[in-house]
């Protein structure tokens, strides 16, 4: 088993297209956010969905993988580190983001059999691994 120590798995759906760029040493960077939700009760005992967001970076030949085959509205499963940078706004603002380095992920789909909905997961016949 991977380590545990700073270790991330997360399953959600994409929220938006991937935004892609490449370097001019050939290498690739390819961030998405994810969504994950969470049923919850509230203060009345109702239960309520609570959606978390994810920043999520890819690097390398999985960033050619995402850029090629995953979309908004994608279920994927993820596993990779947690990482913390800062950066300066073009107004001089100083920010920190927080960070899912993504290491490996699998697509999921979502399979509804006699109105049940199960995960399957899918790794598509062309993909080169």
């Amino acid at each position: 088993m991977k380590s545990l120590i700073n270790s991330v798995r997360l399953m959600g759906n994409v929220g938006s297209t991937p935004e892609v760029k490449k370097f001019d040493n050939g290498s690739m960077v390819a961030k998405l956010r994810l969504a994950t939700n969470e049923k919850q009760k509230n203060a009345k005992g109702e239960t309520i969905a609570i959606t978390h967001w994810h920043n999520l970076v890819f690097w390398g030949k999985t960033a050619e993988l995402i850029e090629k085959y995953i979309d908004k509205g994608e279920r994927i499963a993820i596993e990779g580190t947690l990482a913390n940078r800062s950066y300066e706004t073009k107004s001089g603002e100083k920010r920190q983001i927080t960070e899912v380095k993504v290491d490996s992920f699998e697509f999921v789909s979502r399979k509804v059999q006699n109105n049940q909905v199960a995960n399957e997961s899918l790794v598509p016949a062309d993909l080169p691994f």
